[in-house]
């Protein structure tokens, strides 16, 4: 067993213990989550829980910087990491203007990008296909940045979004694992780990007692963004961007769906709502356990299909990454559309059947 595998029950338990440690500080001393439009909770429920599980993540990556040989490249890593997590914490307390926020996030990117960590192609090619730095940069920073945002987005649910990271923590892990090897496995395994620490407190039945609040949830988009291009250091080539966007399509569509309905009500694409994926499968009826089943269900099917699609190689590799595509985008058109069927049926605006003129 790789030494680095003995830090992921160590990261469990660390990760637990510092949740509950934070949910003790937080009722203490009243460091509840604020109610906006974009949250369905009510009561006093502690929102720091991110801090209890981001920093023992931030602390795995330090020693495997500094227990692995040239793996101090990973440094610009962990400060990016704290610096989402730092700004998230603070937003958690007293909300952050947007632009504030979006600089913050541009600072923790341009760590990673600077430092060499980017995109060099869209699907599994020869090397001539590699990106062109114009496109590479750019397209990195876009993906740091906006999953960021995405995995933000669908923390609107207890458990959904510490679920979501969780599984395609444990999805990159292996496909890692059969690709390459390297640190990239250890450490999504660690972050699987301390993803499950704070999952026992977040948990929709019987209730979360602690939210990961942005700080948490900024930093597990900011995390799952970064480490598939870990592996792109020198010498080495990380996952192409095609695979990785699969992997992550569910929060990805979400964030696209609610940019474009917030530009077509000419609001602004910060605006907070209540018309997330999450939000319309609430609204049609399903229980907040069951809306996580869902999704979970489908993100797993959509990850065997990428990993599936990676084994195999080849054009049914690209079939059967078409497959995970359409499979997300399928169940996010069905939910919009009943979603929107079942509201007007509700509201009483929903037009009637026509009736056959030949009918007596």
């Amino acid at each position: 067993m790789p030494l680095e595998l003995l830090y992921v029950p160590s990261a469990f338990f660390l990760s637990a213990a510092g949740v509950a440690l934070v949910l003790g500080l937080s009722r203490k001393y009243a460091w509840y989550d604020h109610v906006n439009e974009r949250k369905i909770h009510t009561g006093s429920i502690p929102r720091l829980g991110g801090l209890g599980f981001a920093s023992v993540f931030i602390l795995a990556v330090l020693v495997t910087a500094f227990t692995r040989e040239h793996s101090t490249r990973l440094l610009p890593v962990a400060a990016g990491m704290a610096l989402v997590l730092g700004a998230g914490i603070a937003d958690d307390f007293k909300p952050l203007a947007p632009r504030v926020k979006l600089l913050i996030q541009i600072a923790a990117a341009s760590c990673i990008v600077i430092s060499g960590y980017t995109f060099r192609r869209f699907a599994f090619m020869e090397q001539e296909a590699f990106f062109p730095a114009w496109v590479r940069y750019p397209l990195t920073f876009l993906w740091i940045v906006g999953l960021t945002n995405a995995v933000n987005f669908i923390d609107g649910v207890d458990g959904l979004a510490g679920g979501v990271a969780f599984f395609s923590a444990l999805f990159f892990a292996r496909i890692f694992a059969v690709l390459s090897g390297g640190p990239a496995v250890s450490l999504y395994l660690c972050l699987a780990a301390v993803i499950a620490g704070f999952l026992i407190f977040n948990a929709p039945v019987p209730g979360a007692k602690i939210f990961m609040g942005d700080g948490g949830s900024q930093f597990l988009g900011f995390s799952l963004a970064v480490l598939p291009l870990v592996e792109g250091g020198r010498g080495s080539v990380p996952l192409p961007f095609l695979y990785c966007a699969a992997l992550l399509v569910i929060p990805l569509l979400d964030t696209v769906s609610a940019i474009w309905r917030r530009i077509r009500d000419g609001k602004r694409i910060d605006s907070p709502d209540q018309a997330h994926i999450h939000h319309k499968l609430l609204s049609m009826g399903l229980s907040a356990a069951s809306v996580d089943l869902v999704i979970w269900a489908l993100h797993l099917a959509v990850g065997f299909l990428v990993y599936a699609s990676i084994r195999i190689g080849g054009i049914p590799s690209l079939a059967l990454l078409g497959a995970a595509y359409a499979l997300a985008g399928a169940f996010f058109i069905s939910v919009h559309f009943l979603n929107r069927r079942g509201r007007r049926l509700r509201e009483g605006t929903y037009p009637e059947p026509k009736k056959d003129r030949n009918a007596s």
